[in-house]
Parts: structure tokens; C-alpha cells; sequence
């Protein structure tokens, strides 16, 4: 199976650079798409019903404001849209797939902004995402989760760490909870495959040319339980692909 995330950062702008011609070229099993900015009924049918593929949508409240989709070519057995804590869903930043052989997140985690006044809210969002991997673990599921995490986990995540340290998406909070994810043997898939490689990011600030210059961090990301590793053939960004300040990240796992 081949799985790609992306934040789209406005599905509808994305759509107007390419999204859909990329999106039939690319053919992926699954495609999990963050930072929609829209509800389905402002969509065309060609972004809620494409071809092949059955979607799924967790929308805000507020429209124009962040958003995850699915885009499956086999069904999930279930979708749970949210996660069940008021505080956490009303922008809708969770989908939720039971696909059998593995449980698939599609998040958005919180960005905990330039002040840090939503930090307390990002490290809510994270723990409750570690708990529901925890909780299906138990149960001897396997779980599979994606999406823009909003944190560059080490140094060789971000381009310029030393400057960056403290700041929104690279404070030691984040870092930390990151950290404890992976210590109960969640694997990053894309560190799996590329363990020592530098200089490989998946956003870029639209300032000063960031992408052009490659001044980026890597903050997009697929989390694998470790029974999935073996299965794990591929991990890649695609970092030629515009129409969002992030690239598209995927993976090839056979099951």
C-alpha cells in the first residue's frame, strides 16, 4: 500500500496549483490531507467523490479554518471522526480508520503559535493522541499515524536549531512529548529509512525564499507501531511538489 500525507494549507488554493492533476498521477492507496480549510459542501464533487476513492471529512466549526480528509480506495471498517474531547475536536483535527490490518490517524496537531498561548492546548492534543495509540496497542492493534505534527523532533529536523530552540514548534515540551511517543517503541518511519540524513524537510516559510534555499524543518510525519517495521519498505518527501508550504510525505508498507 502506498500512503501520502499532506498539508494542503487551503485545499481549495491547492486545488487551483494542481492538486487534482497530482492527485491522478500520484494514484496512492490512501492520501490524508490536513489544513483543508473547508467544509465538503463548498467542494466540487471532483474533491469529495473523485474517482476510485471514498473521502472523509473532519471539518472546524469555523469555516476557512484547518481540517484533515481522507481520500481511501478500499473503505475503512469504521471512521471516527474526532477524538471525543470538546476542547480538542471543534476544529476538526482528527480522523480516525480502522482498515483491519491497521488503525490510521489523520491529525493536524495543534500549532502552539508564536507566543506559546496554545502550547498547553498542543500538549493536551498530543498526550490524547498517545493515549488512543496506547489504548488500541492494548487491545493488539497496530496503528499508523499521520499528518503535520507541528514540531521538529531533533536538531537535524530544522535547519537552523540553534536559533530556533524555545520557539513554536521546537520548544522542549514538544521535543519532549515527541521523544516519549517513540521511547514506547513507535517507530518515525521517514528516521527509520534515513537515519543520519540531513536536510530533510517538509515546510518552508512562503518569507525570504525558504524553500528555494532549502531553510526548512521537518514536521510532517508517519508513525508506525513497531510490528509494522519489517512491513515497511519506503519512506519519502516530495519536495518538488507545490501548492502548499508543505511537501507531500508517504510510505510503502506491504500487509
Amino acid at each position: 500500500m502506498k500512503l501520502i500525507s499532506w498539508n494542503v494549507n487551503g485545499i481549495r488554493s491547492c486545488t487551483e496549483k494542481g492538486f487534482l492533476e497530482w492527485f491522478r498521477q500520484e494514484q496512492p492507496d490512501i492520501l490524508c490531507v490536513q489544513e483543508t480549510k473547508a467544509w465538503p459542501e463548498q467542494l466540487s464533487e471532483e474533491l469529495t467523490a473523485p474517482d476510485g476513492y471514498t473521502t472523509y471529512w473532519a471539518s472546524a466549526e469555523k469555516k476557512g479554518y484547518s481540517g484533515v480528509a481522507t481520500f481511501a480506495r478500499r473503505a475503512p471498517k469504521s471512521t471516527e471522526v474526532g477524538l471525543g474531547v470538546a476542547d480538542l475536536d471543534g476544529h476538526g483535527r482528527t480522523l480516525i480508520h480502522d482498515f483491519g490490518d491497521f488503525i490510521l490517524f489523520n491529525c493536524y496537531f495543534p500549532n502552539s503559535q508564536d507566543d506559546l498561548n496554545r502550547l498547553p492546548l498542543k500538549l493536551a492534543y498530543d498526550q490524547e493522541i498517545l493515549n488512543r495509540c496506547e489504548a488500541f496497542k492494548a487491545q493488539g492493534r497496530n496503528v499508523i499515524v499521520c499528518g503535520d505534527f507541528n514540531v521538529a523532533h531533533q536538531p537535524i529536523d530544522i535547519k537552523n536549531a540553534k536559533a530556533n530552540e524555545g520557539k513554536s514548534g521546537f520548544t522542549a515540551e514538544e521535543r519532549a512529548w515527541m521523544t516519549e511517543f517513540l521511547s514506547l517503541g513507535y517507530i518515525d518511519a521517514f528516521r527509520h529509512m534515513h537515519p543520519d540524513e540531513p536536510d530533510h524537510y517538509t515546510w518552508w516559510s512562503f518569507r525570504t525564499a525558504a524553500r528555494k534555499r532549502n531553510v526548512g524543518w521537518r514536521i510532517d510525519y508517519f508513525v508506525i507501531s513497531p510490528e509494522l517495521a519489517p512491513n515497511l519498505k519506503r519512506s519519502w518527501h516530495l519536495p518538488d511538489v507545490l501548492g502548499s508550504d508543505h511537501c507531500p510525505v508517504g510510505i510503502e508498507i506491504h500487509l
